[in-house]
């Protein structure tokens, strides 16, 4: 067997691979061996009959495709390891047979391979740099989050509902006059805020009073599992019979000591501020970074190939799998609700793959470019402070840590390493 390789078009490399006769004679061999018994010729017991009365039976050709599988399987992969230098594949080949005689086999396979960026500058540039932080009101937020878990109901006939409250509602609605199906109830009670009805449903209702009447006007979404209703802007009429608010305990040292495992209010109101302004930190990392990719894209020149998009696109439903998942969901029982099929709903990712794809072979060149490495005493230490995190000793933490957790490490460091020279070597701008 022998190849070359040519760049083809699209980031593909065209591979074309040449078999000897004996080679393709092998080949056949091997098919014979491996399909026999799926052949029935008159006069012979299933599977004992001979190579040669098979072909006279059933064609020349009945063992070909098993023959080229077997030559694709045993020289392919072989084939990109020696070639690794020059190319990643990054999905499967499209093959066809050029040529195919006693004599030899020409078999082309045209792969689709990782494309060269080509990034016009990644310095120099104007990015901007998100900063959030906690305030006084995000802190009191989560303490009446704390204190809603022991939640009194009341009614309420003093004020007007509002966010946060439940309201025991009539309502009916209406598309262009016509009452649709599902669109009428009495003496619903609704939690305002909860989301639980269309966009624009709730926040209109909020500010109602008790005996009060009113048509509010909303528009279904785009993706609403009806299809009579996507879309459709709706007219609902509300009546709105008793509001019932919750009254919250009193926020004291008694009740975060039983309840969030602080001894005072102050120690509560501390230590929920260093949580949320560690969150709010990271947040301001990641979208910064973000910033950093998505600016420096711009300035990008690729051609991604198909199989690229596809293989994200794999991950992107495999993500939302998993979320559903953790919901008691399955995707198959989403989809069914929801009333798509599977190929329309991957098409809801199209948009999103294709930056995801090109932000990782931007970092890919970067790093590259500027030889960013995860050195072994780098990635000792961070091993190091995991198995600090857990109580061991870093020999111990070795002995049973997963190999790709250890690629994860060194990938860490290096995007890192990346992110500090991009911030060093940029004028960031606070947002």
């Amino acid at each position: 067997m022998n190849y070359v390789t040519a760049p083809a078009e699209k980031s593909t490399v065209k591979v074309t691979i040449t078999f000897t006769g004996e080679e393709w004679s092998t080949a056949i061999a091997q098919a014979y061996a491996k399909t026999k018994g799926k052949y029935t010729v008159p006069g012979f017991r299933k599977g004992k009959a001979p190579k040669a009365v098979i072909e006279n039976y059933y064609g020349k050709a009945v063992f070909y495709d098993e023959a080229f599988n077997y030559l694709y399987s045993n020289n392919y992969p072989e084939i990109l390891e020696k070639e690794k230098e020059n190319f990643t594949a990054v999905g499967e080949p499209e093959l066809a047979i050029e040529d195919l005689s006693d004599e030899k086999v020409v078999m082309i396979a045209t792969v689709p391979v990782k494309p060269e960026v080509v990034i016009e500058k990644y310095t120099g540039l104007k990015i901007t740099k998100y900063e959030y932080n906690v305030t006084d009101a995000d802190v009191d937020a989560e303490a009446e989050k704390l204190l809603a878990r022991k939640a009194t109901s009341v009614e309420v006939t003093d004020r007007p509902c509002k966010n946060g409250d439940t309201v025991n509602i009539d309502f009916s609605g209406s598309v262009n006059g016509v009452k649709f199906p599902g669109g009428t109830a009495e003496e619903y009670d609704l939690e305002l805020g909860s989301g639980a009805f269309i966009p624009g449903f709730e926040e209109q209702v909020v500010g109602m009073s008790i005996g009060e009447e009113k048509d509010i006007t909303v528009t279904f979404p785009e993706n609403y599992q009806s299809d009579e209703l996507k879309g459709k802007e709706a007219v609902f009429a509300i009546k709105l019979h008793k509001i019932t608010g919750k009254q919250l305990p009193e926020l004291n040292d008694e009740y975060v000591k039983a309840n969030a495992g602080c001894e005072t209010v102050e120690e509560y109101k501390t230590k929920t501020r260093e949580r949320l302004q560690k969150a709010a930190d990271k947040r301001s990392l990641d979208e910064t970074e973000n910033s950093i990719i998505t600016e420096i894209c711009k300035y990008a020149t690729v051609e991604i190939p198909d199989a690229m998009i596809e293989a994200e696109i794999d991950k992107m439903v495999q993500d939302f799998s998993y979320r559903l998942m953790y919901q008691g969901l399955k995707l198959e029982d989403y989809l069914n609700y929801m009333g798509i099929d599977m190929p329309k709903f991957r098409t809801q990712f199209t948009q999103q793959a294709k930056p995801r794809v090109l932000s990782q072979l931007v970092v890919d060149k970067i790093v590259k470019a500027e030889g960013f490495k995860a050195e072994p005493e780098e990635i000792d230490a961070k091993i190091a402070e995991q198995a600090q995190s857990v109580g061991k000793t870093a020999e111990e933490y070795k002995k049973n840590i997963d190999p790709r957790q250890v690629e994860y490490i060194a990938s860490d460091i290096i995007v890192t390493k990346m992110f500090d020279f991009l911030k060093a070597n940029n004028e960031l701008v606070t947002k």
